[in-house]
């Protein structure tokens, strides 16, 4: 009999949801992985999260489709040319157009309805208030509100039966210091996709925010980055 806890991860495919798959599994949970076909430009990660899923040895491993385009509103699910070869200061400087109007809100929720289903009383994701790019639903604050809505929300917690804990190891990490994690961890960031724009092949551009931030994570941590960014070609 398998007693371990379960535990939902979402996973986009990305570095920071791989390494928090692989830290959830070392904490001792059977993973159920959740990842979202909505509308995004870069759907090459969701190949990521799939190859990521299976070499992490998850129980199971879901991707849902969401239309976020019907909504619109960002570079990433609109017809909005994603923001290209900016500083850091740049990038902290405001909210920028790749935000997804309430992405870890939505994406939180479905997690919320398989953790309930699932009986389990975990939620992993890897959201992160340092070194990005300042995205509201990526606060520590938010978390928390969210933890505590999810918690009035649910059957086995109104019943007292069980209290779900959403856990963000990254939180409070820098890039770096997240790869150094990941590398320890033994995460194949060949398998991780980062990029907002990538080629039809599914080539990372190398000038938009998330290449940026994932190419200073990797020099900054000193270990190599396995991408290939056309800039580079």
């Amino acid at each position: 009999m398998n007693d371990k806890r379960k535990a939902v991860v979402l996973l986009s495919g990305g570095i920071d949801s791989a390494t928090t798959l692989y830290i959830a599994g070392k904490s001792g949970f059977d993973l159920y992985a959740l990842s979202f076909r909505y509308g995004q430009r870069h759907q090459v990660e969701l190949q990521a999260a799939e190859k990521i899923a299976a070499l992490c040895g998850v129980a199971r491993h879901i991707t849902l489709d969401i239309d976020l385009r019907l909504f619109g509103k960002s570079a990433l699910t609109d017809d909005i040319a994603v923001p290209k070869s900016r500083s850091v200061d740049e990038m902290a400087a405001d909210i920028p157009v790749t935000y997804v109007p309430a992405r870890n809100t939505i994406f939180l929720s479905f997690a919320l309805a398989w953790a309930e289903v699932l009986e389990a009383g975990d939620i992993f994701i890897g959201v992160t208030a340092l070194d990005y790019s300042g995205y509201p639903d990526c606060r520590p604050e938010y978390i928390a509100a969210y933890e505590r809505m999810a918690n009035l929300a649910t059957k086995a917690s109104v019943e007292g039966k069980q209290k779900l804990k959403i856990h963000t190891p990254l939180i409070a990490l820098t890039k770096a210091q997240i790869i150094r994690q990941g590398h320890k961890l033994g995460v194949d960031f060949r398998l991780t996709h980062s990029c907002y724009d990538p080629s039809e092949a599914g080539e990372a551009c190398g000038k938009c925010d998330s290449c940026l931030l994932r190419m200073k994570g990797f020099k900054e941590a000193g270990i190599p980055d396995p991408t290939v960014y056309r800039i580079h070609q």
